[in-house]
C-alpha cells in the first residue's frame, strides 16, 4: 500500500498553529520507525519542501521536496486545491493524509483529513472579524467541505468529534477519535526526572524527591483572545483581593506568552498595585529555561477558552506542577481529575482554585501523582498503533 503525508504547507515558526506542525512531525517519525519495525510492508511518501525537510525527511519514509514557495499565498492556495492531487496520482497513492485538515477541491482516490479543532467557528461567533472576514469565511467554508467529502477523518478528542457532527450532521461514523501523543521533555538538569507518557523517563519522578518548588504562580497564554489573557488578569486581581481579605500573601504570578498588561490596567481589569507582582514573557528562547520555570512554580494555569485539545497543562504534569485548568471544550477530558478544572468566566472560582493549592500540600501532592498517571494516557506507542490501522486498513 502506498501512503501520501501532504507537508508541503508546514513551515516550523509560519501560521497560527506550532501544534500541527509538532503532530505531523511526531507522526512521520514514528509511523516511519513503524514501517522499518514491520519489515517496510508500506510504501510512506513525504511531500515537504526545503524548510521542513530536516524534521520530516525519516528512515521508513520517501521524502519527496515539492517546488514553490509554502510561505507565498497564491502557491500554497493553488497547491492545497489542485496541485497536491496530481502528486498524489504520481505516486499512486492509495491514501493521502492531509495532516491541516484540508483536501483538493476534486479528488477521487481514498482520503483522511486530520481535524484539529474548529476554533476558526469559535472567532467567527465570538470575535467576529478578528481574524478577517474573508479568510476565516474561506476555512470554514474549506475545512466544512473537506468534512463533508473527506473519505475518513482524524480527530483529537471527543469534544472536537461531537462538534464536527453538529458542524456537519451524519458526519459522526467518518470520524475516528485518536489523541494526540505527548513527546517527553528535555529534563533541564539531567539529575532531575521528569513523567513520561511511555513511561522510561530517566529516573522516576513518583518516588523520587519532587523538584524544590518557588513562591510564585505560572500561567501561559498568547496574544490571541481564544487563550484569555484577559482572563488570566482578572483571575489575578481577584486573586490578591481575596488573599488581602484573608490577610494570605499572594503568590506573584509569571505569565509566558504576552510581553506586557498594560492594556488590561488601561481597562481596567487588574489594579496597578497587582500588576506590580506580574511578570510577563513574551518568549522565553530557551525550551529548557520554560521548563525550569514551569517545574519550580507551585502552580500552573490555563484559562484558555477554547481548546481542540491542550498540551499545556499536560506539559505542566510532565513537569510535576499542580495544575488549575479551564472546564471548557478539550479540556475537561484532557486534564480529568488531574487538576483542578475551573469556569474561566468566573475570577472568584479561579482564585478560590489558587488558594486552595496554596494552602494545601496535600492537595499538591495529590495532584501531581494524578497527573503523571494522566500523561500516560497520550503515549506515542498507542497513537502510533491507531495511526497505523487507520490508515493502512
Amino acid at each position: 500500500m502506498v501512503l501520501v503525508i501532504d507537508t508541503f504547507k508546514l513551515v516550523k515558526g509560519a501560521g497560527k498553529s506550532i501544534g500541527i506542525y509538532n503532530l505531523t512531525k511526531s507522526l512521520v517519525s514514528y509511523l516511519g520507525a513503524e514501517n522499518v519495525r514491520r519489515g517496510m510492508p508500506h510504501k510512506i511518501v513525504v511531500l515537504g519542501n526545503p524548510k521542513n525537510q530536516k524534521d520530516m525527511e525519516r528512515d521508513g519514509t520517501e521524502f519527496v521536496i515539492v517546488p514553490g514557495n509554502p510561505l507565498d499565498r497564491k502557491t500554497f492556495v493553488i497547491w492545497e486545491l489542485f496541485r497536491v492531487s496530481k502528486y498524489a496520482r504520481r505516486y499512486h497513492a492509495d491514501r493521502i493524509l492531509f495532516p491541516r485538515g484540508y483536501r483538493p477541491l476534486v479528488y477521487r482516490g481514498k482520503d483522511t483529513i486530520i481535524v484539529h479543532d474548529l476554533i476558526p467557528f469559535w472567532y467567527n461567533e465570538n470575535c467576529p472579524g478578528y481574524l478577517g472576514r474573508v479568510e476565516n469565511a474561506y476555512i470554514m467554508n474549506r475545512l466544512k467541505a473537506s468534512i463533508r467529502h473527506a473519505d475518513r477523518v482524524i480527530t483529537i478528542s471527543d469534544y472536537s468529534r461531537q462538534e464536527i457532527d453538529k458542524l456537519v450532521p451524519g458526519s459522526y461514523g467518518k470520524v475516528k477519535e485518536i489523541y494526540n501523543g505527548l513527546n517527553d521533555i528535555e529534563p533541564w538538569d539531567p539529575g532531575v526526572p521528569v513523567g513520561s507518557a511511555e513511561g522510561d523517563a530517566k529516573g522516576n519522578p513518583e518516588t523520587s524527591a519532587p523538584v524544590a518548588k518557588e513562591d510564585y504562580i505560572v500561567a501561559v497564554t498568547t496574544k490571541m483572545p481564544h487563550k484569555n489573557a484577559k482572563g488570566i488578569a482578572a483571575a489575578y486581581e481577584r486573586y490578591c483581593s481575596v488573599c488581602k481579605e484573608r490577610k494570605a500573601e499572594p503568590l506573584p504570578l509569571r505569565i509566558i506568552g504576552i510581553p506586557r498588561i498594560d492594556a488590561f490596567i488601561r481597562d481596567g481589569v487588574i489594579s496597578s498595585e497587582n500588576a506590580r507582582r506580574v511578570t510577563c514573557f513574551s518568549y522565553i528562547e530557551k525550551y529548557s529555561d520554560m521548563c525550569r520555570m514551569i517545574a519550580k512554580a507551585r502552580m500552573f494555569l490555563f484559562l484558555s477558552l477554547a481548546e481542540g485539545f491542550g498540551f499545556p497543562p499536560l506539559e505542566a504534569m510532565q513537569m510535576g506542577t499542580p495544575v488549575v485548568s479551564s472546564d471548557r471544550t478539550a479540556l475537561r477530558e484532557v486534564v480529568a481529575d488531574a487538576g483542578l478544572l475551573v469556569d474561566p468566566d468566573k475570577p472568584q472560582e479561579v482564585a478560590e482554585a489558587l488558594l486552595r493549592l496554596q494552602g494545601d500540600q496535600a492537595l499538591c501532592k495529590d495532584l501531581i501523582a494524578k497527573g503523571y498517571r494522566n500523561i500516560r494516557r497520550f503515549s506515542w506507542k498507542t497513537r502510533t498503533q491507531e495511526y497505523w490501522d487507520e490508515l493502512f486498513q
